[in-house]
């Protein structure tokens, strides 16, 4: 592993009790750990073809658009509910601690657009999922998903089912 890995920590009951939260705050805080995070995760996709990066509310805000940025393309964000202004299309999906809701601009992008959805952590794969899903609504063809961290101890992986690649820049 890379320096950046060394500032990731774990901060136990976060969100509820049971859940082993990986925060990436650290390495958000730190320019070159950030830096590195970034090129670590744009790798997969250099030479590739897109037409933006979706970025998952919150942490895959920040990573996705400075992906984005990184491989000069737009940046697209998925929300929670109520937090954008125009038509939205909505998705329900199931965390490892409950069930949520993830809303998109119903023109985000247009009907062929090639697209990595990106998050930050990936536990159980319903957010990552969740947001593949509304991309697809769109006509929008995902080439491919990436997180800054797998926890690859809950096996979401096995049960991925999508096409498109998915990419770790870092596996717990």
């Amino acid at each position: 592993m890379s320096a950046w890995t060394d500032l990731l920590r774990d901060i136990p009951d976060f969100p509820q009790p049971g859940i082993l939260f990986k925060d990436i705050t650290p390495v958000l805080a730190d320019a070159g750990a950030f830096a590195e995070a970034v090129a670590a995760m744009a790798a997969p996709w250099r030479g590739i073809r897109l037409d933006a990066v979706v970025g998952v509310e919150a942490r895959g805000f920040i990573l996705g658009a400075a992906l984005a940025r990184e491989l000069d393309v737009g940046f697209v964000p998925v929300r929670k509910p109520g937090k954008l202004p125009g038509h939205t299309l909505s998705l329900d999906y199931g965390l490892e601690y409950g069930r949520d809701r993830l809303e998109i601009h119903a023109d985000a992008m247009p009907a062929g657009a090639r697209v990595i959805v990106i998050d930050d952590v990936l536990a159980t794969g319903g957010t990552l999922k969740a947001a593949v899903q509304l991309v697809e609504r769109q006509g929008a063809l995902v080439v491919g998903t990436g997180v800054l961290v797998e926890l690859g101890f809950l096996a979401a992986r096995a049960t991925w089912d999508h096409a498109a690649p998915l990419h770790a820049a870092a596996v717990y």
